[in-house]
């Protein structure tokens, strides 16, 4: 059963921190996003383009979204939800688990990214903005979210000048808190 959602823009460290939680507590996870990605490289397409799919096709998406909450709600399910609409299907469907959302600047983001996937800096800054762009339209369009609203997290950690280590501590120290 889902204990923990881990939200967060791409960049933001949530593989990291889920990384990080997974050897700490033995749990097991899933990632929305990469979903989302095996997705668009099935139909042979760029995660920029997927979305946009996404955007005239609202089938595409709610599929991906039900798969991801029909796990979340299984009782033999991950412990641990990486996606960055995971907090907001856990809180709108009462399932019991901590609601973390990790918070960067758009500048540090896309050198985590660089870094991680190469390419030039300013590209992957437009990249990045550009799908946050496409994808706020997309959860408003479909489910009147926008990845804006933090009232659904329990715990939402700046995390631009902090190590993966500290951000791990907070959300432990959350876990534990009762």
């Amino acid at each position: 059963m889902t204990k923990i959602t881990i939200s967060g823009h791409p960049g933001s460290g949530t593989t990291t921190l889920v990384s990080i939680l997974e050897k700490k507590f033995n749990w097991n996870s899933i990632n929305g996003g990469e979903i989302f990605r095996k997705s668009a490289i099935k139909k042979e397409m760029s995660l920029v383009d997927f979305a946009e799919l996404c955007l005239i096709d609202d089938k595409v998406d709610k599929e991906l979204d039900e798969e991801l909450i029909s796990i979340m709600e299984k009782e033999n399910g991950p412990e641990i939800i990486e996606s960055r609409l995971a907090g907001h299907w856990a809180k709108k469907r009462n399932i019991k688990c901590k609601r973390i959302w990790l918070k960067v600047d758009e500048e540090i983001r896309a050198e985590r990214v660089q870094k991680r996937e190469g390419g030039d800096l300013s590209h992957v800054l437009f990249s990045i903005k550009q799908r946050a762009e496409k994808d706020e339209l997309r959860f408003q369009k479909y489910y009147q979210i926008s990845l804006e609203d933090m009232n659904p997290y329990s715990l939402i950690i700046d995390c631009n000048s902090i190590f993966p280590e500290e951000i791990a501590e907070k959300v432990i120290e959350h876990i534990n808190e009762e």
